[in-house]
């Protein structure tokens, strides 16, 4: 099935790919569609797929021996999402995405996306670099929340995150923060007198 060539570009931006390449792209990406509800990704099961956001968000988490879920990461448009702990490593799921608004995605086995570094160079340095991207996030991510406070990493949750109070339940965006509903309730009410 011939993809849209226009979302391939969308995909990887100003990239010139031949016709050649582009189809090549397009045999190894994926379009798949979830409604609001559904599960990609369950922990403990094996992580075949890497997604590029088309449309939609998702939601990364983690859920402890007793139960309680640490959201790591919400995934919206032009964001990839997977459980790249398990997708690199060949090692079962940590995390388990859900889809929180109706999706489209692209995805790309480990396979697949290996083929695509070997036959388009420019393919591994695009992900090289959104890797590089990835991790220096994550590690402000850390960095944040150990050294600023409650209010501080909510401010910093709506600049990353635009618009996404609509999309998500409270819990979601308490556990992203590593704070109760209650704090973030305390929060939202504080900033909205200031």
């Amino acid at each position: 099935m011939r993809t849209d060539n226009s979302k391939i570009k969308e995909i990887f931006k100003d990239l010139p790919f031949s016709d050649e390449q582009i189809k090549v792209i397009e045999s190894v990406f994926h379009k798949v569609n979830f409604k609001k509800g559904n599960t990609i990704l369950i922990a403990n099961d094996k992580v075949e797929y890497q997604y590029y956001i088309l449309s939609g968000c998702l939601r990364a988490y983690h859920t402890d021996k007793q139960g309680k879920e640490y959201t790591v990461q919400f995934g919206i448009k032009d964001w990839w999402i997977s459980d790249y702990t398990a997708f690199f490593s060949d090692s079962k799921a940590i995390m388990t995405i859900e889809v929180i608004q109706d999706a489209t995605l692209y995805r790309i086995s480990k396979d697949d996306k290996e083929k695509l570094y070997s036959q388009i160079p420019a393919i591994e340095n695009f992900f090289r670099i959104k890797l590089e991207r990835a991790f220096a996030a994550f590690q402000k991510r850390i960095l944040s929340n150990l050294s600023q406070t409650a209010t501080e990493r909510y401010s910093n949750f709506i600049k990353t995150y635009p618009n996404i109070e609509k999309l998500v339940k409270n819990y979601h965006i308490a556990s992203y923060l590593g704070i109760t509903t209650e704090s973030l309730s305390r929060i939202r009410k504080d900033l909205s007198q200031n």
